[in-house]
């Protein structure tokens, strides 16, 4: 999508390194703040654009993706908003799956000169590594990357690519020369992780039907497409994966994510159920949960909420050694 915002855009006649006018639509809406919000309640206007964008993600089973923005040089992850439950006791909000964000941003990160220098927009706040939580650089509400992430079953990460907020075109050769290895190295990561099919003793590909890891559960959780297909991407490691279809026990299996990628493509681990008799109708229902603020009755820390040095160690390594 080459713009989300072609409002904006049309609307800067002069670019400005500082000051972008062109934030907002022609209605004076920020798009960036514009979708529903897990974590409180977002009743701005919902925009033309951002419609557009919600009923897009539903066409398609998107698994990865990234936002460019600009203003700064790093790479931000989910989530931007937060409460207790997520870690915003420990100024951040991490969600289930922080060890693959952090991987993901480090990836991006690791490939760009300048977003590995220090400070390199001499900005009051410095990003080790290039990348940072979206909560603890600040606090946002409506953002499009916690809502695809939440929403549409896919990781996004922000990534601002410049000092200026709206560069000259002439720096157009110069931005690819330096984001053209981040990003392929960025595509090539929708292979990491575990994929497939979910199917009934008769060989049908089940649609709707919950699949998550056991101890990385999401709070609206993730289904399978209508071909009845999975993904969810992993680091390398051991897991139990957990299939619940309405009206039957959680079915467990067990998969191990090698090292490295295989021909890019992700482990395939299609699950056959073992349910005696036909499964004639699994009850539909709106794969994407209700678009209320879902975190807002949680209670409590999850253990990726809490501070861990196995699982930075763990990213650094992947780093280092991928």
């Amino acid at each position: 999508m080459p713009s989300m915002n072609p409002d904006g855009f049309e609307a800067v006649l002069k670019p400005d390194c500082f000051y972008n006018k062109g934030r907002e639509n022609s209605n004076f809406y920020d798009l960036n703040r514009n979708f529903p919000d897990a974590f409180e309640f977002n009743n701005v206007p919902r925009q033309p654009e951002t419609v557009a964008v919600m009923k897009w993600l539903n066409t398609e089973t998107f698994v990865l993706s990234a936002n460019l923005h600009g203003g700064a040089l790093v790479a931000s992850y989910p989530f931007d908003n937060g409460v207790p439950a997520t870690g915003t006791l420990y100024s951040r909000s991490l969600t289930p799956d922080d060890d693959v964000f952090q991987y993901l941003a480090h990836t991006y990160a690791s490939r760009n000169p300048d977003m590995r220098k220090r400070n390199p927009c001499r900005t009051k706040i410095e990003f080790p590594g290039g990348i940072v939580n979206g909560y603890f650089w600040y606090p946002l509400k409506g953002g499009m990357q916690d809502y695809n992430y939440i929403w549409a079953q896919c990781f996004e990460i922000t990534l601002e690519l410049s000092c200026c907020k709206y560069p000259r075109k002439e720096k157009l050769p110069s931005f690819w020369n330096e984001n053209k290895d981040s990003l392929i190295d960025y595509i090539k990561q929708v292979h990491i992780g575990v994929k497939g099919q979910i199917f009934d003793q008769n060989g049908t590909p089940l649609p709707n039907v919950t699949v998550e890891v056991q101890d990385r559960k999401h709070v609206c959780p993730y289904r399978t497409n209508k071909f009845g297909e999975y993904y969810l991407l992993l680091l390398p490691g051991f897991y139990v994966i957990e299939v619940t279809v309405p009206g039957h026990d959680p079915h467990l299996t067990k998969v191990t994510i090698p090292p490295k990628s295989q021909n890019f493509s992700a482990l395939k681990k299609d699950i056959l159920l073992p349910f005696r008799g036909q499964l004639d109708h699994i009850p539909e229902s709106d794969p994407l949960c209700p678009i209320i603020p879902l975190y807002r009755d949680l209670q409590g820390h999850s253990a990726a909420t809490k501070p861990s040095l196995f699982l930075f160690l763990v990213t650094l390594f992947h780093i280092l050694f991928k």
